[in-house]
């Protein structure tokens, strides 16, 4: 039998991570609606199981994000096939652009996807995301573009993929706020932008990334002190 750890099969430590990711990903949908980022059923966040199959936790179709929970997160295939027995349904169309992104990164363990009001007006605009503060910065050279979709961010944890998402929303709603203001523009020299973004990435030496208690990490701790104060059952 296979084994991850002194005298415990494998199939203990890989349900013991699925309950762990469980409670990432719920917690997540509930911070991700919190902060209004939602469209109504619509949307998914994934994450990807551990093992060698291709097999991903993700909201049953019908459900708002706020009504998301551990226990009710269901499990499909690459293919958007459903695995879960119950009475859920999933959108195997809404998966698409996630199982392409799964299949191909693995670094993207979490995908995370959005069509809020601010990041389709930014993705509508022929020069994308701008580098106007300190939050777009955070992107600069980093991002891609596809033809048709809202944003997205990935993520090695559900909580590194919000984060992201988090601030790449809140730049777009500044871009928003400050080209509808109309005055000229103010943008950083480029090699500002590029060290500003490799400090988001710990890959300037003094920055928050290279201490003890990383800030992404003291954020991620954050949230979750939140989900525990406004959603407590997202745990269920």
């Amino acid at each position: 039998m296979t084994v991850t750890e002194v005298g415990k099969p494998a199939t203990e430590h890989y349900a013991r991570e699925e309950a762990r990711l469980r409670r990432e990903l719920a917690a997540v949908y509930r911070l991700v609606a919190h902060f209004k980022m939602t469209d109504l059923i619509y949307n998914h966040i994934s994450v990807r199981l551990p093992g060698p199959e291709h097999r991903f936790l993700i909201n049953p179709f019908g459900l708002l994000y706020e009504e998301i929970s551990a226990s009710n997160l269901v499990i499909v295939g690459l293919d958007g096939e459903l695995f879960t027995d119950g009475p859920w349904k999933v959108n195997p169309a809404g998966f698409v652009i996630h199982s392409a992104i799964h299949e191909v990164r693995d670094d993207a363990q979490c995908v995370l996807h959005t069509h809020t009001k601010a990041g389709c007006a930014v993705a509508a605009q022929g020069h994308g995301l701008l580098p106007l503060n300190q939050m777009s910065l955070e992107f600069y050279n980093r991002v891609a573009y596809h033809d048709y979709e809202g944003l997205l961010t990935v993520g090695m944890t559900p909580g590194q993929a919000f984060l992201r998402m988090f601030y790449l929303e809140r730049a777009c709603q500044i871009q928003v706020d400050a080209l509808a203001a109309g005055a000229p523009l103010v943008t950083p020299p480029p090699e500002v932008c590029e060290r500003t973004a490799r400090q988001f990435e710990g890959g300037v030496r003094g920055d928050d990334g290279d201490s003890d208690a990383p800030a992404p990490d003291l954020a991620w701790e954050a949230m979750l002190r939140l989900v525990e104060r406004v959603a407590p059952d997202y745990k269920n």
